[in-house]
């Protein structure tokens, strides 16, 4: 039996998979916030829940919304802050007597759907998450890429490719730096362009629902939003060129994305054709944590 386990923000997830990838047991608890401790003891309490509902032991799995940092063995890059420097795979070893594997909740994802979702079989998947922010995770022949930085896939830190000039410098993000991907094609960046260009105040799912009853200009703002997420991920193609993606993250439920990005992204790659196929999650948003029990590819202690 295979224990995934996903840290979220506001929620902890853990499953307990099956050999055949069917879900046994699947339950959620609050995440303690910003309360490192209490952070482990739920996670060490959720591992122990699945394992009482199934009887069985299994091999752990965690998907987190940061890395580990090769060069400290600590957290980096989490959104929930309090992980941030700490020993997590130790601790969470420590709490459970048992190796545990960790990885980023992108790769999670890419991993989950490489493994036995939307892109099951495909030799190569960039997964690339859209929702509060944006990241991205590569999975090749069934394994998760991680370089020496830990930071592989991870394209919305990179700047908007091939920017127009009102798109530059970019708005301001939280890296530090102006125009990265993520202030274009996260939820709040739809929502910022939005009301930079009509300086009406709607959420991404508003301004999505609204395009689809005719409404002028939340349409040229899906229109703006499509083209930009076409040369993002075209310069992946251009990269890595992958024979999947995957979109995960609220984003990913946007209507017509599956049509009109492929339509989109042509010019941008160096190609004399583009035979990369774009698909929705297939798991949705359990994604996550089914990669991470994936994390095992073999049943585990």
């Amino acid at each position: 039996m295979r224990i995934g386990i996903d840290v979220g923000g506001t929620k902890i997830e853990g499953i307990a998979l099956a050999d055949d990838g069917g879900i046994a047991v699947r339950h959620r608890v609050p995440t303690p916030q910003g309360d490192y401790p209490g952070t482990i003891q739920a996670i060490a309490a959720l591992v122990e829940h699945l394992e009482t509902a199934t009887g069985e032991r299994g091999s752990v799995g965690l998907g987190t919304p940061g890395a580990l940092s090769p060069r400290t063995g600590r957290m980096k890059n989490c959104n929930s802050t309090c992980l941030n420097g700490q020993p997590l795979i130790e601790d969470v070893q420590r709490a459970l007597g048992r190796p545990v594997r960790l990885a980023n909740d992108a790769d999670c994802l890419a991993l989950s759907e490489a493994t036995d979702g939307a892109a099951a079989g495909a030799p190569t998947v960039f997964a690339a998450v859209l929702g509060t922010g944006v990241g991205g995770g590569l999975v090749a022949y069934g394994r998760v890429l991680q370089g020496p930085n830990a930071i592989a896939g991870e394209w919305g830190h990179n700047p908007l490719p091939w920017p127009h000039d009102n798109e530059r410098p970019g708005p301001p993000c939280y890296c530090g730096r102006a125009g990265c991907i993520e202030t274009f094609l996260s939820g709040p960046g739809m929502a910022r362009d939005h009301a930079s260009v009509t300086s009406e105040t709607l959420s991404a799912p508003e301004i999505v629902a609204l395009a689809a009853q005719g409404n002028d200009a939340c349409t040229a703002t899906l229109a703006r939003y499509v083209d930009r997420l076409a040369r993002a991920l075209a310069t992946v193609i251009n990269l890595v060129d992958p024979h999947v993606v995957v979109l995960g993250g609220g984003m990913s439920n946007v209507p017509g994305l599956y049509e009109d990005v492929p339509a989109a992204w042509g010019p941008y790659v160096f190609s004399d054709g583009v035979d990369t196929r774009l698909r929705r999650a297939a798991h949705g948003d359990s994604s996550g944590v089914r990669g991470a029990a994936w994390l095992w590819p073999a049943a585990g202690p």
